[in-house]
């Protein structure tokens, strides 16, 4: 890697990094820290082990479902190949977000023999399928439940953004004009220019690329099995549903909280995790602590602790499982290459 690359790359990671230590130093703020010890210390982490299982389900499910988005493509990789790449994709999220997306898919390419273009278009439907699930449940909260969750996200996150916006440009809208002009434009001048920029060794490749993601977005259309792909993603949410609910049992002062509660907390948990820093570093703590004080009266000391122990338990539980899939990856490959000297 050039000496540029390791510079930006070093340059995002110290952003990312730091914009999560802000957000974790307003979740930490004004906070009574021998009372969220104490929280800690009390709680009953048997709790945290039984959320730790549902999150494994989850991540398996997954793995099973990119497999049967990938078979459209002709190929069928083995599940456990797939689920270390998947796993070692998580694991380079939590240095830089969204670069997990390509190392799951090159891990996978090379482990199965399949072009890396094409599996990112694979993992492009997997998130726009998250995306969607996301938004279908948070419709579904606002419907059931919308006297907790609408003035919460209206006041913590639409506000907000709003505010933002119009002191940016002066009308909440025109950002989303400026994108969506910037995008047309763009893709008015490659259809304009293609022909010539083809000849260009870089449009070329670049060209190609493209193909391959079209054609692994092609995929969601020619999915054989999609009942059980259909039950994979209702199996996967449901998982996260329970493996954020059972923590609350873990502590006295969010053990009165029941499975509506548990959605809330699912979908500002969910939103916060898509926020632009390391594994949701400070924002799931912010979010999810306030949250619980604003809509139940829960203490910040109390709110963060369910944090504490809903994010790191997952974010150590990954990080071991994600080293584990790389070694995994790494020693098959040295085990081919030594067995094929050996011939």
């Amino acid at each position: 890697m050039s000496l540029r690359k390791n510079i930006i790359q070093s340059l995002k990671f110290t952003g990312f990094l730091a914009a999560g230590a802000v957000l974790l130093w307003l979740a930490f703020r004004s906070i009574n820290t021998d009372r969220l010890l104490s929280s800690l210390a009390g709680a009953r982490y048997g709790w945290i082990i039984l959320s730790i299982v549902f999150a494994f389900m989850a991540y398996v499910s997954r793995a099973r479902r990119w497999v049967l988005l990938i078979e459209p493509l002709g190929f069928k990789p083995s599940l456990r190949n797939t689920f270390h790449a998947m796993m070692t994709g998580y694991l380079a999220n939590m240095a830089l977000p969204r670069v997990g997306e390509i190392t799951r898919c090159i891990a996978l390419g090379r482990k199965e023999k399949i072009p890396a273009d094409q599996l990112i278009g694979t993992v492009v439907i997997e998130r726009g399928i998250d995306i969607f699930s996301l938004l279908l449940i948070t419709l579904f909260m606002l419907i059931v439940d919308g006297k907790t969750l609408g003035p919460f996200l209206n006041e913590n996150v639409i506000l907000p953004v709003q505010e933002k916006m119009i002191n940016l440009f002066g009308f909440p809208w025109m950002i989303w004009v400026l994108i969506t002009g910037f995008f047309l434009l763009t893709a008015a001048l490659i259809y304009i220019l293609r022909r010539g920029l083809r000849r260009i060794r870089f449009f070329s490749k670049l060209f190609d690329a493209a193909r391959g993601v079209l054609t692994g977005l092609g995929t969601f259309t020619r999915v054989k099995r999609k009942k059980e792909f259909v039950f994979h993603t209702i199996f996967i949410w449901l998982n996260y549903a329970l493996m954020t609910w059972v923590v609350v049992f873990s502590l006295r002062s969010t053990s009165h909280l029941d499975l509506a509660d548990g959605m809330f907390l699912l979908v500002i948990g969910g939103l916060a995790m898509s926020a632009p820093v390391q594994s949701g570093l400070g924002a799931f703590h912010f979010i999810v602590s306030r949250g619980l004080n604003a809509v139940y009266g829960i203490s910040l000391e109390d709110g963060l602790a369910y944090a504490l122990l809903a994010h790191e338990s997952q974010l150590l539980f990954g990080m071991i499982l994600g080293f584990v899939a790389f070694f995994s990856l790494v020693r098959k490959d040295k085990i081919k290459l030594t067995a094929g000297a050996e011939e």
